[in-house]
């Protein structure tokens, strides 16, 4: 079953209640404490680097659909500090990723200058502050992945792996934007029952927020919007917050 509306909730109450949160740009720096106007044309100069993501080499499925970047922090909480650390790869047990699990994925670095952005670091360190408010603990394994799904050869694949849960505690995902595409259907489902939500993320910086032992998320493809000239994408920042260091072999 699917409910379409999410009932308005601050955002602590709503993961702890429902186990999810989704959340408006002006919510979101609100939530945050983020000097709204200024935070949002921030990351509006940030989202050129999507234009600079690379190919994915590791898709099991044959499609050419998806690029992406990736970058590992730690945030220890008593003395709110985001350190970046050393290039390292991302996994997954198939438990959590029967497509991609099981294997070191080394993905294109995210670029220096995005990752010490004051309106980045604000972003990550204020999502860790709210989630360590529903979870208590020392300090954050914190991944983040900026996505490109285009339609270049027809059909792209956000979540190629189908309805999953990540491994970690908590996940974000921030739509960036998206141009000539239809599709692309946010769907979330109790992991432990039959209810779901399912809306269209539409505004760029629209975040989702869930607890990951709670939900089961999963993107629908996107597809060429008709009559559109411009080419078809759908760009996302994702990111996965974990205590209990990072998922690795």
């Amino acid at each position: 079953m699917f409910n379409i509306a999410i009932a308005p909730k601050p955002a602590a109450q709503a993961l702890s209640q429902d186990g999810l949160s989704l959340l408006q740009p002006d919510e979101l720096a609100r939530t945050l404490s983020l000097d709204g106007g200024p935070w949002q044309q921030q990351w509006a100069g940030l989202s050129a680097s999507w234009d600079r993501l690379e190919d994915d080499a590791y898709l099991l499925d044959g499609g050419h659909y998806r690029k992406r970047r990736h970058a590992c922090f730690i945030q220890e909480l008593g003395t709110a500090t985001l350190q970046q650390t050393a290039y390292r790869p991302h996994w997954q047990p198939t438990d959590y990723n029967a497509l991609h699990g099981g294997i070191e994925r080394w993905f294109a670095p995210v670029e220096p200058e995005v990752a010490a952005h004051a309106a980045w670091t604000a972003l990550l360190s204020g999502l860790g502050q709210l989630f360590a408010a529903v979870s208590p603990v020392p300090r954050w394994h914190i991944e983040a992945h900026q996505f490109r799904i285009d339609t270049a050869g027809g059909v792209g694949r956000p979540t190629p792996e189908g309805a999953h849960r990540d491994g970690v505690d908590f996940v974000v995902v921030m739509l960036m934007g998206r141009q000539g595409v239809k599709g692309g259907e946010t769907r979330v489902f109790d992991a432990h029952g039959p209810h779901g939500l399912r809306f269209l993320m539409q505004e760029p910086l629209t975040t989702l927020l869930l607890d990951d032992a709670r939900v089961i998320h999963e993107t629908t493809p996107i597809l060429p919007l008709e009559g559109s000239a411009l080419p078809g994408f759908r760009d996302t920042l994702v990111l996965t917050y974990r205590a209990a260091g990072f998922q690795q072999k």
